[in-house]
């Protein structure tokens, strides 16, 4: 059997914090506000993950209503959805990722955003693929207002 998920996020940029896209800090002149560490792919691979599952989405899990989540890594809560997913007998075939941003340009680091990505998944990286877009200068992200994440990923129950 086979499950397809679907994750998204958006976080308005902010001057004086890491930028994190993947659990890998880029090097800005800002980052993204957020609850947690604002880290948009990974809050996108946690839902995509959780909607492929059946297991309802992030704000249900992590709440940015909690303080107990206040400033929480991403790469954590990515950690204990994987365990939840892996739990109930699912395993990621493959996982696909836009980032939008306008700037900084993100092309360079895409090889090492999706090796992070494996690792915190459990899988061989060549099942990670990370693509970037920019805004073309429309909408937020294009005035660089914020930063976006889209992702699909494939589940299979294992034997």
């Amino acid at each position: 059997m086979f499950r397809v998920g679907l994750g998204h996020d958006t976080h308005r940029t902010t001057a004086g914090k890491p930028l994190l896209l993947g659990g890998v800090e880029i090097p800005s002149d800002f980052g993204l506000d957020g609850h947690s560490d604002a880290d948009a792919l990974l809050h996108a691979v946690t839902d995509a993950l959780l909607g492929a599952a059946g297991l309802g989405d992030i704000g249900e899990w992590f709440p940015d209503t909690s303080a107990e989540f206040a400033g929480a890594n991403s790469a954590d809560l990515l950690r204990t959805v994987v365990t939840e997913v892996t739990v109930r007998g699912w395993r990621v075939v493959n996982l696909d990722c836009i980032l939008f941003a306008e700037r900084p340009k993100l092309s360079a680091f895409k090889p090492q955003i999706a090796a992070r990505m494996a690792e915190l998944l459990g899988v061989d990286p060549s099942v990670v693929n990370v693509k970037a877009k920019t805004g073309e200068r429309v909408g937020p992200v294009g005035r660089g207002e914020a930063v976006q994440a889209e992702v699909v990923v494939l589940l299979e129950m294992t034997p």
